[in-house]
């Protein structure tokens, strides 16, 4: 399995960025997709994740403002961020799930990318 995310970056606050991952070395159909990040300092925390062909569940600090999805054809999954904030300042990873459901402990997920750096400056 591999996961290379990336579209990470520095912007300014209520800008966007859409974050990228794309996948390899297994039926991406099969499992669901998730997105952590972790600011400096901090334990790594859920986001968002997607499953089952649209299901998707976000933490409640970027609801309204990101949007996951993925596109089982090009085996990719997505995070549109809008609204940003300086808070959200973070390395971000996307995550093969174990399964295909909704997790959102990181403990549960076996497979993660690099991640990539978003930077939000108020």
């Amino acid at each position: 399995v591999q996961l290379q995310a990336s579209g990470g970056g520095l912007v300014q606050a209520r800008d966007s960025l859409r974050l990228s991952c794309a996948a390899s070395g297994f039926t991406f159909s099969d499992y669901g997709m998730g997105w952590f990040r972790q600011a400096t300092g901090k334990e790594r925390e859920f986001v968002a994740t997607t499953w089952n062909g649209g299901s998707t569940y976000y933490a409640d600090a970027v609801k309204g403002r990101f949007t996951i999805s993925g596109d089982n054809a090009k085996n990719m999954v997505f995070l549109q961020m809008n609204s940003l904030k300086p808070e959200d300042t973070a390395l971000y990873y996307c995550a093969q799930e174990p399964g295909s459901y909704y997790y959102t402990e990181a403990h549960e997920y076996r497979y993660w990318g690099q991640g990539t750096e978003v930077t939000v400056s108020s």
